[in-house]
């Protein structure tokens, strides 16, 4: 196996990205967020957000196919999710360090991201890789016609942004 290689996703890459991040959200939310939301987070859904968040997104790829991506708005580190097949590769940890990076580099002194209490792996992971659980907030996840508010704690980090 090669070392993975971390870069922008391109258009292309928008359909595997897609089947990560509805794979890897039901993994992560199913029984963790209100059904109001995994109502609205659909097939359809993953798949017409995936190629609308290509700027913000940058992917793993492992022998040619993406394993993994992450999406960085600003400050906050927006999705994080790794192919299944590839979980426990060290992949996560490159796109996380990705992530702290982009938002470094966009003059950000700390990033920030969201996990929902149940999600307790996601959470034994961010704290394994230097991030703070500030506590408990109610997350406003945008969804079309508004809001759902997720109970979640928020994760920080320092980045040493400008």
């Amino acid at each position: 196996m090669t070392e993975p290689v971390i870069r922008p996703a391109t258009v292309g890459d928008a359909a595997a990205v897609a089947r990560i991040w509805e794979a890897g959200w039901r993994d992560a939310h199913i029984g963790n967020v209100p059904d109001e939301l995994v109502q609205v987070r659909t097939s359809e859904s993953f798949r017409t957000r995936a190629p609308e968040r290509v700027a913000d997104t940058a992917v793993a790829v492992l022998d040619d196919e993406v394993a993994g991506f992450v999406m960085v708005v600003e400050d906050l580190v927006d999705q994080v999710f790794v192919d299944q097949r590839h979980r426990g590769s060290g992949v996560a940890g490159l796109l996380l360090a990705e992530a702290e990076r982009l938002v470094a580099a966009g003059g950000h002194p700390r990033a920030w991201l969201a996990v929902v209490p149940g999600n307790a792996r996601a959470r034994r992971f961010y704290e394994r890789q230097g991030w703070a659980d500030e506590g408990a907030f109610e997350h406003q996840v945008q969804v079309d016609g508004g809001s759902i508010s997720v109970p979640s704690h928020r994760f920080v980090r320092s980045v040493g942004g400008v």
